[in-house]
């Protein structure tokens, strides 16, 4: 693990007016380094943004600083920093004429424009496919893919409590800082807890209380209304790195979280997870799934992508910059993999998110469980999204076949009809409904469907719209009601159809 000491949070609020005042904030950067540069910078690639930043403002100079780790001349970092707090404090060290940032700090916009910054390792701002080279056990990382996608799924509507296990850099106890009364960061890694203190500290939010240990070890019987977490959830032979990968066998540290997660969690309350899972051979991958769902909880779980375990393997090779190291070891390590995929069975390995919430009707029996593969672009923040799926499961629990067809329905927001068929032909041979939204799903329908979806504004009961579907059809409208039930089902289900509230 590494021993460099980290900075102290202690005159942050200095520190923070100065890079404001500079406008070192996400904005600032994407006018100073224009749309390419600032693309490659998240990347990795940090060339452009070089040439960028050869002027010599305060913003250049922070930019070259602490984002790209170049070192500045002294005079310069004195105009751009409180430099002598700088110092004493261990933001930056001092040596001749030249400074030195001694960890990342990058901004960060949030989700109402906030300026804020994240506080990690040197050179470790970015993670997963894009690699951060580092082969050192307890990095800790900065802003990457995963962690952007975890905040924009998770619900945010205002807690008592919230928990981030594995924080990190403390992304995501940042965010929940927002919205949640009492905000608790977990870490194995003692020098990820230091990390995210730094990252609330410079961006003027509340501290945490911060505890270290594994998954719900460190907060005792502790329940909350909102927990998350991007664990460590890499399928690796072995524990090398304490960010990535979870040290238990195959998936079971993401089995573990998420069905430790029901005890934790107070009713009405969301868990929000990044995972990985196995494909194993003979065995269906959402039976897996199935049953690592707690008692009490309904679940809706999302694969996003599937690597095969080779693709797999090449991944998290790359990811620590094992394969610029010499080729025999790099070769070892390869096969170590392919021999733990082997010995378990598997031949791929999923990743997705998974989003449990504690109801009653869970607990009484009647849980609902989506599990699906949707690997199409969605539209972030994705968390009302979320919240509406858990809604709209709420409201089909409770509705029979009578009460469906008596219910009054409006179509979703930006939800089209596209028509498929031969150019000229007097029928298409298909019609397509399709989300602009949230999940941005399409689904076919019949020209029942789509003539019903069509004139549902909320004004009358879906029985009487299937009954005028019918006259106009000619069809027998006692048969039309019994066979349409199904279909409103999954119209509402996806998001295509929202039931509207009775009258007060």
């Amino acid at each position: 693990m590494s021993t460099t000491s980290l900075p102290v949070p202690d005159r942050s609020p200095r520190l923070r007016e100065a890079l404001l005042a500079a406008a070192f904030t996400a904005d600032g950067l994407l006018d100073l380094l224009g749309a390419p540069a600032y693309a490659a910078l998240a990347r990795s690639e940090t060339v452009p943004a070089l040439r960028a930043t050869r002027g010599d403002s305060p913003l250049d100079t922070l930019v070259r600083l602490f984002l790209l780790q170049h070192p500045v001349p002294y005079e310069r970092a004195r105009a751009a920093l409180p430099l002598a707090e700088c110092v004493e404090d261990g933001w930056v060290t001092h040596a001749g004429e030249e400074v030195r940032a001694t960890v990342d700090v990058r901004p960060y916009s949030g989700p109402e424009g906030q300026d804020w910054y994240i506080v990690s390792d040197l050179g470790c701002a970015v993670g997963g496919a894009g690699g951060i080279g580092s082969r050192e056990e307890g990095v800790v990382l900065g802003v990457g893919g995963a962690s952007t996608t975890l905040a924009g799924i998770t619900v945010r509507t205002p807690v008592a409590s919230a928990l981030d296990i594995g924080t990190g850099s403390g992304i995501q106890a940042l965010h929940a800082s927002q919205h949640a009364t009492r905000v608790t960061a977990t870490d194995l890694n003692p020098r990820a807890l230091d990390f995210t203190r730094l990252t609330l500290a410079l961006s003027g939010a509340a501290p945490a209380e911060l505890h270290q240990g594994s998954l719900y070890e460190p907060v005792g019987a502790e329940t909350y209304d909102l927990i998350v977490s991007n664990p460590p959830f890499v399928i690796s032979p072995g524990a090398r790195l304490t960010y990535r990968d979870g040290g238990m066998g195959g998936d079971d540290l993401c089995r573990t979280l998420v069905q430790q997660t029901g005890d934790r969690l107070n009713e009405g309350g969301y868990a929000h997870f990044l995972a990985n899972w196995q494909h194993v051979e003979g065995e269906e991958w959402q039976s897996r799934l199935s049953s690592w769902v707690p008692y009490g909880c309904d679940a809706w779980i999302v694969q996003r992508e599937v690597q095969d375990v080779t693709q797999y393997a090449e991944l998290w090779l790359r990811d620590s910059g094992d394969h610029r190291t010499d080729p025999a070891e790099y070769a070892a390590r390869y096969d170590a993999w392919l021999d733990e995929f082997e010995a378990r069975r598997t031949k791929g390995v999923g990743f997705g998110w998974i989003t449990l919430r504690k109801s009653a009707a869970a607990a009484a029996g009647s849980p609902s469980v989506v599990i699906e593969e949707w690997p199409h672009a969605v539209e972030q923040p994705l968390g009302p999204a979320v919240e509406a799926h858990f809604a709209r499961q709420d409201y089909l629990r409770e509705q029979d076949d009578a009460a469906l067809l008596a219910g009054h329905f409006t179509l979703a927001a930006e939800v089209v009809q596209e028509q498929v068929g031969l150019p000229g032909a007097e029928d298409p041979e298909h019609v397509v409904l399709r989300q602009n939204r949230g999940m941005r799903r399409a689904t076919k329908v019949d020209a029942v469907g789509a003539g019903f979806a069509g004139v549902c504004d909320g004004s009358l009961p879906a029985g009487r719209i299937l009954d005028a579907i019918a006259q106009l059809m000619d069809e027998d409208s006692v048969l039309l009601r019994d066979r349409t039930p199904q279909a409103i089902r999954l119209l509402v289900e996806e998001g295509f159809l929202e039931p509207v509230p009775p009258a007060s």
